[in-house]
């Protein structure tokens, strides 16, 4: 039985309610806040284990709520995952450049969240690994055992999830994965994302690696490899 705790972020009571009743249903433990404010000071006195964060908060938005929560050194290492309104897509970059692991938009299934829920929280708990498999790929470095890129020397701040990409991209340069092949590798089968998903994580990861993004290029039609 999970016994994680979970961050609800939402300020329509019916939706907030829903989530917390059936996760409570499946054995979380589950706090929830109305608003931006309320959701910081909650986070940062009793840090949960995963945030569902809506984006179109009141007052403070979820955006701004996600900024403050990265750039604290107690709320930084929170996994989050956005929730949003169809055609936010410009939000939901934005969101997983300043670090949120992942989206679910709106109208979403309770099957939807549960599944992405437990996928993220796979992620962050899962076996690390190892610490001899370093790759470099021009003035890209990738340390799995460290969960650490740099380019060029400097450190690049990735989530989990752009991390696993470039790792899986890395390992077979010049090796094209289709948006299936990648979403299975990351994610596993019972994970339930549109390919469009990867295309914004490949966007949030291009940009995140500045120069060295040119070297994931896009196979139109098919899906993405690592230059050679």
């Amino acid at each position: 039985m999970a016994r994680e705790t979970i961050l609800v972020v939402e300020d329509e009571e019916n939706i907030r309610e829903l989530l917390r009743y059936n996760l409570e249903k499946e054995g979380y433990r589950v706090k929830v806040a109305a608003s931006g404010e309320e959701a910081l000071k909650l986070a940062r006195v009793m840090p949960p284990d995963l945030i569902l964060l809506d984006l179109m908060l009141p007052g403070l938005d979820g955006l701004e709520v996600c900024r403050v929560l990265k750039q604290d050194p107690v709320t930084r290492p929170l996994p989050i995952i956005m929730l949003t309104a169809k055609g936010e897509e410009a939000d939901i970059v934005t969101g997983l450049e300043l670090g949120a692991d992942d989206y679910i938009t709106k109208p979403f299934t309770l099957r939807v969240v549960l599944a992405r829920l437990r996928a993220v929280l796979r992620r962050i708990q899962g076996p690390m690994p190892s610490y001899t498999d370093v790759l470099t790929h021009h003035e890209m470095v990738i340390h799995p055992g460290r969960h650490e890129v740099l380019v060029a020397g400097q450190a690049v701040d990735l989530t989990a999830t752009e991390f696993r990409l470039l790792h899986l991209l890395a390992r077979r340069p010049g090796w094209v994965f289709t948006r299936q092949q990648i979403i299975q590798e990351i994610h596993g089968d019972d994970y339930p994302v549109t390919e469009r998903s990867v295309d914004v994580q490949v966007v949030s990861l291009r940009k995140k690696l500045g120069p060295a993004g040119k070297y994931l290029e896009t196979v139109r039609g098919i899906g993405y490899r690592l230059r050679e």
